[in-house]
């Protein structure tokens, strides 16, 4: 039987964000009101730089468990991930563990993050992959669209690879809206519509909190 993630190690997890977050940049956080407070929910973020998880994690309401790319896992990182609840995902091929251990968040009533777009890159929600239609699909969970503004600007002059310190950056969270057509259907045809209606929802979230924001 598959063990699932940790919800305590979540929410430890989420309590070092708090710290990391708060301590080495300046997070403005608008909308996470709009986050349910109980029950499944599907974090749908976009991907520009490697803090984007970090800072959603320490900044959203409820503790979160992130699908991470095996990659990341490598050294003290894996044990660690792993503690704090994370979901280790192989994107090359069909992951059973990773897909059961998801599945599990959201039945458990946890909240599952995602980067739709598979990769980091312009963070725009431009390409999305089918994996967030299916569990949003699947478990029935609303999906909150996220959008992390201005990590991925200019470099830091201390460490290039991050953000500079104490720098502004902004998290937008949207309304919570479901992806199926209510009708409950996992076919192929339902799932590229409901990944269809994911894109829009999340590009015009993107829009608006870049309006909002200034950015």
């Amino acid at each position: 039987m598959t063990e699932l993630p940790s919800a305590r190690g979540a929410e430890v997890g989420r309590r070092i964000g708090v710290g990391l977050m708060y301590g080495l940049w300046r997070p403005r956080v608008l909308g996470a009101w709009r986050v349910p407070t109980q029950g499944p929910v599907i974090l749908a973020v976009n991907h520009s730089h490697n803090i984007d998880g970090p800072m959603v994690m320490g900044v959203a309401p409820r503790p979160t468990h992130f699908l991470i790319k095996k990659e990341a896992f490598v050294g003290p990182l894996d044990p660690f991930l792993l503690g704090i609840g994370q979901v280790k995902v192989d994107r090359d091929t069909p992951d059973r563990t990773a897909i059961t251990q998801a599945l599990g968040v959201l039945d458990g009533g946890g909240v599952l993050g995602i980067f739709p777009e598979g990769t980091r890159g312009e963070g725009d929600f431009a390409s999305l992959r089918a994996g967030l239609a299916y569990f949003a699909v699947r478990s029935g969970a609303p999906v909150v669209p996220v959008a992390v503004l201005g990590s991925s600007g200019r470099p830091g002059r201390l460490i290039k690879a991050l953000p500079p310190l104490r720098s502004r950056v902004d998290v937008v969270f949207g309304e919570p809206f479901q992806a199926g057509d209510g009708s409950g259907r996992r076919t192929r045809r339902a799932l590229d519509e409901a990944t269809g209606r994911i894109q829009k929802q999340l590009a015009a979230h993107l829009e608006n909190a870049r309006r909002l924001t200034g950015r």
